[in-house]
């Protein structure tokens, strides 16, 4: 009830600040038409009147009284510009108007002239405040264009603002007493009419398996209640029985699990670091230039592994599930790229939109990610394929950094596409096993999502989505 009356009450501010700034919004529309109408009317009747030759050289002479004597008939700045857009003459007083005025913007003109009514209002907004200013054109009395009639209107909602403030004080005070009373019934009831129901409830949300769950002591008028009573008191001393059984159970489940988990995450890194040492073996020459730098890459390559094995034999022996997050600061293309390097594959793309992605993330996990991401890709194609292909491309949307790993492999067997983040799923053609299980973990500790595209026959594309932390 009481949720009732609040969403109740939003939605009628809503729409109400909806409503009046649509009112307002068609006030000073109409209110700027009727002001430019009785202006052209008032123009025209200048133009009957007057000696000089009606031509767009002879407005400044035209209106060189007038225009001031309109604008303060009507209360509003006039300006009356040629046909190219150059001012001509404006009610401004003389101090405040430039010698050389700026012209009418070439795409106003282009506007008014191809307008079937030859007019058009620009809406700006200057410092929060609205402006609009309609251009027309002038005509003679053979409706031969003679120039352009500019009206510049502020638009001030004061009127409005306050009716709108003035309308929400009055709301809130009538909801928030019918809240009061909302909340005064609501204490009542549960108080006096549903005290057995809440307790009953409260200690059926308590139960737990994983806890000692305290039966209920209490007489209720109905009978129907004291029968719940009685079964929920039942039901507790079963629980009690289970969990004994459950726990050993459980215990003996979790480090089978934890087992699986340490292992696989300890060989994981063997492989890259194989190839690395397999590549450094092939490539390595005591002439080459760059020897030194390529030892740095060869033994930062190494290095990352080893401290990835080292980080989850340490969590293993602190009975952890996993090696806790360390963030630092760092570039995330530069770490993927990096990743990229312990690959012995020439078919291997990088593609990243931007030089540099700051983020703070743990650097070993990101490593783990990228690793068995492009490990599972390089499995999932055929040794025989004729082309092969795998690509990675680093890219920001909007607050997130995007990885996606895409190949063109043997792509998922559509009956295993929902079993593909289960832990001990795995199979042979696409090589996803407990690895994709536990990097899905670690992207969603950090609020990320991991997803992934194929099509069977053609290749998979894995996308991982996370946030960019600057804080």
């Amino acid at each position: 009830m009481i949720v009732l009356i609040i969403v109740a009450s939003i939605l009628l501010a809503s729409i109400s600040i909806i409503q009046f700034k649509n009112e307002a919004k068609e006030y000073h529309q109409e209110r700027l038409e009727r002001k430019e109408n009785a202006v052209k009317e008032h123009i025209n009747y200048v133009l009957s009147t007057t000696t000089y030759p009606l031509t767009t050289e002879n407005l400044d002479l035209i209106f060189k009284d007038k225009i001031h004597e309109l604008a303060q008939i009507h209360n509003i700045e006039i300006n009356i510009y040629d046909l190219d857009g150059k001012l001509l003459k404006s009610s401004k007083e003389s101090f405040s108007v430039d010698k050389v005025s700026p012209p009418i913007p070439k795409y106003i003109l282009k506007l008014v002239r191809s307008s079937i009514e030859k007019r058009y209002v620009d809406i700006k907004t200057i410092d929060g405040v609205k402006n609009r200013s309609s251009f027309t054109q002038i005509k003679d009395d053979r409706f031969k264009p003679l120039g352009v009639l500019n009206l510049p209107y502020l638009e001030d909602d004061g009127f409005y603002q306050k009716e709108l403030s003035s309308f929400l004080i009055r709301l809130g005070q009538v909801y928030s007493f019918m809240l009061l009373v909302a909340f005064a019934l609501a204490y009542f009831l549960s108080s006096y009419i549903t005290k057995s129901l809440k307790t009953i409830s409260d200690k059926l949300n308590e139960t737990s398996l994983n806890q000692k769950n305290e039966k209920i002591h209490l007489e209720a008028n109905s009978k129907e209640i004291n029968l719940l009573i009685k079964a929920y008191n039942q039901m507790v001393d079963e629980l009690e029985k289970s969990a004994l059984k459950l726990a050993q159970s459980e215990r003996e489940e979790a480090w089978r699990e934890m087992a699986k988990q340490v292992a696989h995450e300890i060989k994981n890194p063997l492989t890259p670091m194989r190839l690395t040492v397999q590549s450094f073996q092939r490539r390595f020459s005591p002439d080459d230039p760059n020897v030194n730098q390529k030892m740095k890459d060869y033994s930062e390559t190494l290095i990352q592994q080893i401290d990835t094995m080292s980080a989850v034999a340490s969590a293993f022996s602190n009975f952890a599930s996993m090696p806790a997050q360390q963030n630092e600061t760092l570039n995330v293309v530069e770490v993927v790229e990096l990743a990229l390097d312990i690959f012995n594959e020439n078919n291997i793309i990088f593609e990243p939109e931007y030089p540099e992605i700051i983020s703070k993330i743990d650097r070993t996990q990101l490593v783990r990610i990228i690793t068995n991401l492009v490990k599972n890709a390089i499995q999932s194609i055929p040794e025989l394929q004729e082309h092969k292909q795998i690509k990675v491309v680093v890219k920001k949307v909007l607050n997130n950094v995007l990885i996606t790993v895409e190949d063109n492999g043997v792509g998922i067997n559509p009956i295993d596409i929902n079993r593909i983040f289960q832990p001990k799923f795995t199979t042979k053609n696409s090589g996803m096993g407990l690895g994709l299980g536990i990097i899905k973990n670690i992207i969603e500790n950090y609020k990320g999502t991991i997803t992934f595209e194929t099509e069977y026959g053609k290749g998979t594309r894995f996308i991982v989505s996370l946030p960019i932390i600057n804080s």
